[in-house]
């Protein structure tokens, strides 16, 4: 059994983010949910509707924040990240 996944939110629907957390959960003993830029609510999306709806015994083991520096040289700009790892109690 694998102890970690990810899961990368971006612009597909939020039940399609929540439907691979499950899943993963299934498969892993806990799931990294990742995002850049406009995505970040999303993933915060992600997370609380699959805490209130589907697994309601999911723990958040922490929340880190962060900023990617993207583009070519002389034009970068920074992103902010996220990354939200679950669990589910043994």
């Amino acid at each position: 059994m694998s102890t970690d996944e990810k899961v990368y939110v971006g612009s597909k629907p939020i039940l399609a983010y929540v439907t691979a957390v499950v899943t993963s959960l299934q498969r892993a003993d806990s799931v990294n949910v990742m995002a850049r830029g406009r995505a970040i609510s999303s993933a915060v999306d992600v997370v609380e509707v699959t805490k209130r709806s589907f697994l309601t015994d999911l723990n958040v083991d922490g929340i880190e924040i962060g900023t990617e520096r993207l583009g070519e040289p002389g034009s970068e700009r920074n992103v902010s990240t996220i990354s939200i790892k679950l669990s589910r109690p043994k």
